[in-house]
């Protein structure tokens, strides 16, 4: 079986990948990824001898970049384009297609699957895309909703005429010019009938609406067996255990004094620190020995490891530090982030603060509360209840959609 696997997005749209892509591979399964083509994407794939794809710009440097919410309608058009260049050609001789990432990427990636007559299936790693009586939709930047308006059907209904406003132009152009007809509305072209949710049944239930058949797998979690650094052992081996620092894929946090405010809040508590740089490119404050840098890093071996896991709040991020059984304490900065952050708080594993630029005081006050004896208590009792075997179940799912 061949399987081309599809994202465009930040490194939480594309390490599932990476876990799923090893997992298909076990089974005999030919793959390939296209993802934009970062460094770090390509190392994560090449680890697992899996090609890498590349597709559209660096999302690093778009992301870096941080263009305007008036300029998504074009960006969108860019990334389409590029998803049916890429895609088409990536996708010749394979059984079935797995589109995930930034909407317009996804539907794009469709688009191919559609054009070639390859089965295909649509996957999110975090459930706020699917539409659920529940809870509302996330508003796109530039683009709130009325306040008058509570209902959360109509919310959703309201969403898919701001996805048809900002992505349905340009999709429908790109769709035909390789003959394929108009999509009426993008969001339900892209979820379809049967839409996968990879995240975990503990840390994010789904409430199954009864017009939607979601199947939730599980996360898919590549099992990291990169030994840590010498120089990190040694720290983490010179004291007790320090609090780990660090913001994923959220670039906006170096102009916000990001690691002086958490370093400071770390040492209040007599903790260690170990601060990952990430795309904010956080630095040390000082010369002083209690903190040490790290770059790219084995978070499943250095989570079990740590007093507290402080971070923006990323599903993979929150899924690592929760099986390893580490308190959190999330900033929530975009996104689906608010919502992990709520998941841990209402689990009581950690502590969700409340915006996305934290004081020294109030990350502070959140530490105390991570670090209490408690915490850790529930923290480890619920990492015994997160399944391990996502990828697994996917990769077998897979399998079962290419045979049929």
């Amino acid at each position: 079986m061949r399987v081309l696997l599809s994202t465009y997005g930040s490194r939480g749209d594309v390490e599932p990948l990476v876990g799923l892509a090893a997992r298909l591979r076990e089974s005999g399964a030919q793959v390939r990824v296209c993802a934009p083509p970062d460094e770090d994407f390509a190392q994560r794939l090449d680890h697992i001898d899996v090609p890498l794809v590349p597709v559209g710009p660096s999302a690093r440097a778009l992301t870096v970049a941080a263009p305007p919410p008036s300029s998504l309608p074009e960006r969108a058009a860019a990334v389409i384009a590029g998803q049916l260049e890429a895609v088409t050609a990536a996708a010749e001789g394979c059984d079935v297609l797995v589109a995930t990432g930034m909407l317009p990427a996804a539907a794009g990636a469709l688009s191919v699957a559609e054009k070639l007559g390859i089965r295909s299936v649509s996957v999110t790693f975090q459930q706020l895309t699917l539409p659920s009586p529940g809870r509302p939709p996330l508003a796109y930047p530039g683009r709130p909703f009325p306040p008058e308006v509570t209902d959360n059907r109509v919310l959703w209904g309201l969403d898919a005429e701001s996805i048809n406003a900002l992505f349905g132009a340009a999709l429908n152009t790109n769709r035909a010019s390789i003959g394929l007809p108009p999509v009426d509305d993008v969001r339900d072209y892209v979820i379809g009938d049967r839409p996968w949710l990879a995240t975990d049944p503990v840390l994010d239930p789904w409430q199954q609406p009864a017009d939607l058949d979601v199947v939730q797998t599980g996360a898919w979690i590549l099992p990291d067996r990169r030994p840590l650094p010498a120089g990190l052992e040694a720290f983490l081996a010179a004291g007790a255990p320090p609090v780990y620092v660090g913001f994923g894929s959220m670039p906006m946090l170096a102009s916000q004094d990001a690691a002086q405010v958490a370093v400071e809040a770390v040492r209040a508590q007599g903790r260690r620190a170990v601060v990952a740089r990430g795309w904010a490119g956080l630095a040390p404050i000082d010369d002083r020995g209690d903190c040490f840098v790290v770059g790219e890093v084995n978070q499943q071996a250095l989570f079990g490891r740590v007093a507290a896991v402080v971070h923006h709040g990323g599903a993979g991020t929150t899924t690592t530090a929760t099986r390893a059984g580490a308190p959190q304490v999330v900033v929530p900065q975009t996104a689906d982030q608010p919502y992990w952050a709520g998941r841990v708080a209402r689990l009581g594993i950690g502590v969700a603060l409340d915006g996305p630029t934290p004081t020294t005081e109030s990350l502070s006050a959140a530490l105390r509360t991570a670090l209490a004896p408690e915490t850790r208590v529930w923290a480890t009792a619920v990492a015994t209840m997160i399944r391990t075997d996502g990828a697994a179940l996917a990769a077998q799912l897979l399998l079962d959609v290419a045979g049929r």
